[in-house]
């Protein structure tokens, strides 16, 4: 067996591992681990490629298997999560944006494998692995705070579509890389430091989903801003 190519693929693997005990979780009741295990899906995707390029192993292959892995753990599984959590209560409405943010991560992540060779040093659109965490987290936030979203009308919905459509938009977001991408404003800066330290004293009675919440929220509102700003800049 050759190690160097079995552990980026048990990483990935362990990806699809992660979102489908999620899925599980939530058909048990217990959102808490359906949550949870999508975050823990986050830390094997992150693993899988690196490992790869360090043993050299990188392929087409491992590709599409990391693909079809994100798209049943943040995309699938999140979307149950959420109709289970609170979308149920919104009938049809609610499993139209369950279908969409599905949808939107399939979009996402083939745009993204046809694009590979053009997009250099950002994102184009939220990557579907932050926009899956961010429900999950914020539905781990709410239940760890025992806060019923029901409370803020049509919000949650309304939300998750939001960050469903940010996934297949052409709002442009860091790579962190370091590879030539689009500068990151003061504006933008100082706009992600009070919206993340905002999330953070909200949540301060439940610190772990809190931070979660407010990285994957502050990276998505984040990058928005920027992007409005990158284009006033260029017109300017």
């Amino acid at each position: 067996m050759d190690y160097r190519r079995f552990i980026p693929n048990l990483c990935t693997s362990m990806n699809l591992v992660f979102g489908v005990c999620s899925i599980l979780s939530t058909f048990c009741g217990d959102l808490i681990w359906g949550s949870v295990f999508i975050l823990l899906a986050l830390v094997a995707d992150g693993l899988d490629g690196r490992t790869a390029r360090f043993f050299g192993v990188a392929s087409e292959m491992g590709k599409e298997m990391d693909s079809l892995c994100d798209l049943g753990s943040f995309g699938i599984a999140p979307g149950i999560l959420a109709w289970a959590f609170v979308l149920h209560h919104y009938g049809a409405v609610g499993a139209a944006v369950v279908i969409f943010f599905a949808v939107c991560g399939m979009w996402r992540l083939a745009r993204f494998n046809v694009n590979a060779d053009v997009v250099h040093g950002y994102f184009m659109g939220l990557a579907i692995p932050a926009g899956g965490n961010l429900v999950a987290m914020s539905t781990l936030l709410f239940l760890s705070l025992h806060i019923d979203p029901l409370s803020f009308g049509w919000a949650y919905p309304v939300c998750m579509a939001v960050v469903g459509y940010l996934m297949v938009s052409h709002v442009h977001y860091p790579n962190f890389k370091g590879d030539g991408g689009e500068p990151v404003y003061a504006i933008s800066k100082l706009f992600s430091l009070v919206f993340f330290v905002g999330i953070l004293w909200y949540g301060h009675a439940a610190i772990f989903p809190a931070a979660a919440v407010a990285v994957f929220a502050t990276y998505a509102a984040a990058g928005i801003i920027n992007t409005v700003i990158a284009r006033f800049a260029k017109e300017g």
